[in-house]
C-alpha cells in the first residue's frame, strides 16, 4: 500500500512535467504556422525595403537572369525593411528556401540572398547542389568582406554588386545551362497556346478598363512594379506580376540542407 502511494506520489509530477511540455511544444507548433512565408518572388533581385535604384534593380536583376542562362543556377535576391519572424533567421531562410525552391530539380543548384534593413540582418541560403563550392565559409567571407563593410557605409547599392559578383564568381563553372531560364522554357512549351490566350487577356483587359472607367478613373499603387511590391499580408510585401520588360524567375524545384552564413552589419 504505502509502494503505491509512493508511486502516485511521484508520478503526479512527472505527469505535471509532460503535460507542461507538450503545452509548450503545441503553442511552438502554433506559433511556427502563423509565421506567414512570403510568396515567390516574380523576380531575381526583389528590393521589397526601396534601398537602390529601380534601374540598379533591374541591372542587378538581368545580370541573374543571364546567370541562370548561363549556367542553371538560380541565385536570388529578397530585400525586406524588417524581420517579422518569431523564429531564427536560419530557420526562417530554410523555410522560405523550401516555398521558393530555387535552383534546378536533381541539381539543387540554388542560393537566396535575404536582407532585412531596419534589423541589419542578412543571410545567404545555399542548396544542397552549391554547398562544395559555395560552403558556409564562403558564404560568411562574402557577407563580411564585400556586402557588409558597403552596406555600413549606406551603398547599398555597391553592396549587392559585389555581393552578387562574388557568389557568382565562386559557383561559376559548376553547371552547364541551357541557354534559356525556366521561366523562359515554360513559356516557350506554352506558346502554341499565345494568339488564344492574347484574345483572352485582351478581352479581361477591356473589361477592366471599362469597369475602372464607371467608377471614377484608374488607381494604381505607390509601390506597383516587378522590384517594389504589389501584394502584402503577414508584414511581407511581393510583387504578383512579371512584367515591365525584365526577365521573371521561376523556382525549379531545388532543395536546401540549411547550408549558409548569417550575418549583419
Amino acid at each position: 500500500m504505502a509502494s503505491a502511494n509512493f508511486l502516485m506520489a511521484t508520478s503526479a509530477p512527472i505527469r505535471f512535467v509532460l503535460a507542461l511540455g507538450s503545452l509548450l511544444l503545441f503553442g511552438a507548433n502554433l506559433l511556427h504556422a502563423a509565421e506567414t512565408i512570403p510568396p515567390k518572388p516574380a523576380g531575381y533581385f526583389n528590393d521589397y525595403a526601396g534601398v537602390v535604384s529601380k534601374e540598379a534593380a533591374l541591372r542587378f536583376n538581368e545580370q541573374l537572369a543571364q546567370f541562370e542562362r548561363e549556367t542553371s543556377n538560380q541565385i536570388i535576391v529578397a530585400v525586406w525593411s524588417k524581420f517579422p519572424s518569431a523564429s531564427s533567421l536560419d530557420d526562417f531562410a530554410q523555410r522560405t528556401y523550401q516555398v521558393w525552391q530555387p535552383g534546378q530539380k536533381g541539381k539543387n543548384n540554388g542560393a537566396i540572398l535575404f536582407v532585412f534593413v531596419d534589423d541589419h540582418k542578412m543571410r545567404i541560403q545555399t542548396g544542397y547542389g552549391l554547398e562544395g563550392a559555395l560552403p558556409d565559409i564562403t558564404c560568411d567571407e562574402i557577407i563580411r568582406n564585400e556586402i557588409a563593410p558597403h552596406f555600413k557605409a549606406g551603398d547599398y547599392e555597391k553592396g549587392f554588386a559585389q555581393g552578387i559578383e562574388a557568389i557568382i564568381k565562386a559557383v561559376r563553372g559548376e553547371y552547364k545551362g541551357a541557354g534559356k531560364t525556366l521561366l523562359e522554357k515554360n513559356n516557350k512549351a506554352r506558346g502554341g497556346f499565345g494568339l488564344l490566350g492574347f484574345i483572352i487577356f485582351f478581352f479581361i483587359l477591356m473589361m477592366a478598363l471599362r469597369v475602372a472607367r464607371s467608377r471614377g478613373g484608374y488607381r494604381y499603387s505607390s509601390v506597383g512594379g516587378p522590384f517594389f511590391g504589389g501584394w502584402s499580408g503577414g508584414g511581407w510585401s511581393s510583387s504578383s506580376s512579371s512584367g515591365g520588360g525584365f526577365s521573371g524567375f521561376s523556382g525549379g524545384g531545388g532543395s536546401s540542407g540549411g547550408g549558409g552564413a548569417s550575418g549583419s552589419w
